[in-house]
């Protein structure tokens, strides 16, 4: 039996729905590809600056240490990732509280001075002369996570991540990124050793590190790209 043939006002009324779809879903994408275009910025932003802050500081020289006095680099790089991401999601979670509870014009000049002293502390080289406790009945991995956990507290990475975290609102890329950032510093510590770390132009990269910081710092002050998600 032949299907009766649409009427004017059925036709134009699936039409102008389909039209209403098509409009919501181009509305609706919007934001939601605005929102993953940030984070992905605040990602690889934080991967970044953490990884090339890492190189030469104390939780670098910590997993060479480790590295050298266990011999064992896979649970000293489980450990790492372990504490990198506790300490960081508590880094993060103060950076949104600082974020939240701020008033944006104060926000602005807290982080932009934050992130300049940053830049003027990532010049100066770390030193770490304390060595762990010896494994004993806890576990290699034990010790390392404890010792790096410690370490990490209140080291310049961490402050990053905090400042990191009130500049975007994208908690969990940013921890993600700044705990991939660690990790690739760190790993190659590990796996490498002093053979690695010899080789690598800490000075130069100290310089680079900081000039990073100072860049964000300025662009902070200048209120851009703070509170974005």
């Amino acid at each position: 039996m032949a299907r009766p043939a649409r009427g004017f006002g059925e036709t134009f009324g699936m039409e102008f729905r389909l039209m209403d779809w098509a409009t919501g879903f181009h509305v609706i994408g919007q934001p939601i590809a605005r929102s993953a275009q940030v984070q992905m910025t605040a990602f690889l932003t934080s991967l970044v600056v953490v990884a090339v802050a890492e190189f030469g500081d104390k939780t670098q020289l910590l997993s060479l240490l480790l590295a050298t006095r266990f011999k064992k680099p896979w649970p000293i790089i489980v450990a790492i990732l372990c504490a990198t991401i506790l300490n960081h999601a508590l880094a993060g979670w103060i950076g949104e509280l600082v974020r939240t509870h701020l008033d944006p014009a104060i926000l602005r000049w807290v982080l932009g001075g934050s992130l300049l002293a940053v830049a003027l502390w990532t010049l100066k080289p770390d030193k770490f002369d304390d060595s762990p406790q010896k494994s004993g009945h806890y576990g290699v991995f034990a010790v390392s996570f404890i010792a790096f956990f410690l370490a990490e507290m209140g080291d310049k990475t961490q402050i990053a991540t905090v400042l990191l975290a009130a500049k975007y609102d994208s908690l969990i890329p940013v921890v993600l990124g700044t705990t991939a950032g660690m990790m690739v510093a760190n790993v190659p510590a590990v796996l490498l050793g002093n053979f690695w770390a010899n080789r690598i132009p800490l000075t130069a990269v100290r310089v680079v590190a900081a000039l990073l910081f100072a860049v964000m710092g300025v662009l902070a002050l200048l209120g851009k790209g703070i509170g974005v998600g």
